[in-house]
């Protein structure tokens, strides 16, 4: 039987999240998806825990009142996402999120480097 996993506030994986507003957001909401499960989010600039030991597919899109836009995902290998936080600069990878140009079509979701 396998133990038990930690609560979310003591995983040692997080990554940085970089979530732009597109210009024509009236109002919308940026979603975040680790794994096929949906969390709402904020656009602008935050940290998302990472399960341990394995790589995740992370996505985004926005929605408006049901409409949906600008989706995009990317794979994140488990060695690219560092320590914790309090690890220092530098720790874990940062993924960058922008719309397209247009309010249809898809966004981009990119593994920022350095």
């Amino acid at each position: 039987m396998n133990p038990a996993p930690l609560p979310s506030g003591t995983t040692r994986r997080r990554v940085e999240l970089r979530l732009r507003k597109p210009w024509f957001a009236w109002g919308a909401r940026p979603t975040v998806t680790v794994d096929g499960v949906g969390n709402p989010a904020q656009w602008g600039t935050g940290t998302w825990a990472l399960p341990d030991g394995r790589a995740v597919e992370f996505g985004v899109y926005g929605i408006n009142r049901g409409w949906r836009f600008g989706a995009a995902s990317v794979r994140v290998e488990a060695a690219a996402a560092g320590a914790g936080a309090g690890a220092g600069a530098g720790a874990g990878a940062v993924l960058e999120y922008r719309a397209g140009l247009l309010p249809f079509g898809r966004g981009t979701l990119v593994v920022v480097p350095g």
